[in-house]
């Protein structure tokens, strides 16, 4: 029989992967699954060619969303799911979930046409759609109006705003993200806090030398696997997720984002870990 062939989908920007991509091709080459990159908006390519096409460095879609998820409904085997990425994709599904009763980051939204109040204390600017920390940004209560024109900058674009509460532990805990591959929970990371005050993101977000291995919590299991639970209603089993947890003012673990588009899976930072993803994309595409 043939070997299975999986797309690996990437950008123009990382037309080779990056390190959790070389590691899953290896790892997959090693269950007899033939893998490589393919440019998601390469009009060239043939995508029911493929056993497979996992999402993963596509790190441009939030500039050309509608094209990106127009080629999502396009790709019949794709991972994961078109309906889950387009839920996935607008960071509204945060609301969702939290009227579903999962303990996420407090969130206030803002819609074109809507008047800016500034929160107490510290807080965070982010749009509804972005990735990587992109037009995000922390203020202190001396900088409300840096924080105004930023949001009046993104409403007056068109676009969705939320703001929430800066965390104060998490300059301290950082973030914790989980990660699952079909549904089973692989391995944790520490994410050290990389927005600095008016300043920014940190320069080297990138570098990945802000992320570690961990451990997690019982109550961090909890939480994570109630995300997964709502998620699957969306869109079905996902083939990969990472949830990303910080620690709220009684140092009980509140959802910060769900990533189940195109997340960094920090498959170096766990032993095992690209494997486990390959055994993963294998049974899929043996199926």
């Amino acid at each position: 029989m043939a070997r299975p062939v999986v797309a690996l989908a990437t950008s123009t920007g990382w037309p080779d992967l990056d390190e959790d991509g070389a590691l899953l091709i290896g790892a997959l080459a090693e269950l007899g699954v033939e893998a490589g990159p393919a440019l998601w908006d390469d009009v060239t390519q043939d995508w029911a060619g493929y056993d497979l096409v996992v999402v993963r460095n596509t790190w441009d879609y939030f500039d050309r969303l509608p094209d990106f998820l127009r080629w999502c409904d396009r790709v019949p085997r794709l991972a994961n799911p078109a309906a889950v990425l387009r839920w996935n994709t607008d960071k509204h599904y945060l609301r969702e979930l939290a009227d579903a009763g999962i303990a996420v980051v407090a969130t206030t939204w803002y819609s074109p046409g809507d008047t800016f109040t500034p929160p107490l204390g510290e807080y965070v600017v982010k749009p509804a759609v972005s990735a990587g920390a992109r037009d995000t940004a922390r203020y202190g209560p001396t900088e409300t109006a840096q924080a105004a024109r930023q949001v009046e900058q993104l409403l007056a674009a068109g676009r969705d705003v939320m703001v929430q509460p800066y965390l104060a532990a998490v300059d301290s805990a950082g973030e914790t993200s989980l990660l699952f591959f079909d549904g089973v929970f692989s391995h944790a990371a520490s994410k050290a806090a990389i927005l600095r005050p008016l300043v920014g993101v940190r320069q080297d977000i990138n570098s990945r030398s802000y992320v570690s291995a961990a451990t997690a919590t019982p109550a961090q299991r909890a939480v994570a696997e109630q995300v997964l639970a709502a998620a699957v209603l969306v869109g079905g089993p996902l083939l990969y997720a990472r949830v990303d947890l910080v620690p709220g003012d009684d140092g009980a673990p509140l959802l910060l984002e769900l990533e189940v588009t195109e997340p960094s899976l920090f498959l170096t930072h766990a032993p095992g870990a690209a494997g486990r993803l390959a055994a993963a994309v294998a049974a899929r595409v043996r199926t």
